[in-house]
């Protein structure tokens, strides 16, 4: 498993095409047209291939997803580890914390063994309020069938409406009354995730439970 190394100010390559071990024979190559990686974004050369400029966003969706399991399990360690400061650890780091506990949620509910390498971050999050049987079938079919995140979803949601239409015994809910000003929050929230906003309130309550209840 590779290290965590330290983050250098200087520009460095983003290798795409490339083994890590190359990096020393390119070393004292030029570094015109070359993609570069900075601290604050890339320096791009004014002439790139299609070809290389795909392979580098598949090359940055890959670190970011990587991170996004990375962040959420740090978190999970320092939740069970350091359950009296990690979040002043959190903090310290200069992180979003509700971000980070939607990263560790996910984490949570699915162990090393059962992600999916050919899978983003995202697909897990779809599943994750899911019983695990049922998240790892709806994960194999994402799988073999080559679904994005958004035909995931839209798969889960007409398989949800086609189990409504089923006699379930259901309850209403207690109304209760909000600002404005939270409704709206609320819902610019469910419409980044590109959500029905009722099915979103669902969703966030069974996440809210299952962190209650430790499941």
């Amino acid at each position: 498993m590779q290290q965590i190394a330290k983050y250098h100010q200087r520009d460095s390559h983003l290798a795409v095409g490339h083994r890590p071990g190359d990096a020393a024979a390119r070393r004292g190559s030029n570094d015109q047209g070359r993609i570069l990686t900075t601290r604050v974004g890339l320096k791009i050369p004014a002439i790139l291939s299609y070809d290389r400029w795909e392979k580098a966003g598949l090359h940055i969706f890959q670190i970011a997803d990587s991170s996004a399991w990375c962040l959420g399990d740090w978190l999970v360690y320092g939740q069970e580890r350091y359950s009296d400061r990690y979040r002043t650890g959190v903090q310290a780091a200069g992180l979003d914390y509700q971000t980070l506990r939607n990263y560790a949620w996910v984490a949570r509910h699915f162990e090393l063994g059962r992600r999916r390498e050919n899978l983003s971050f995202g697909h897990h999050a779809e599943v994750a309020s899911l019983p695990p049987e049922q998240a790892d079938t709806w994960l194999d079919r994402a799988e073999e069938q080559g679904w994005s995140r958004n035909r995931l979803r839209l798969q889960l949601r007409e398989s949800r409406q086609g189990s409504r239409a089923a006699p379930l015994a259901q309850v209403g809910l207690p109304k209760i009354s909000v600002s404005v000003d939270r409704v709206d929050r609320w819902r610019e929230a469910a419409a980044k995730v590109e959500g029905n906003f009722e099915e979103w309130i669902l969703v966030a309550l069974d996440r809210a439970a299952a962190h209650a209840l430790g499941d």
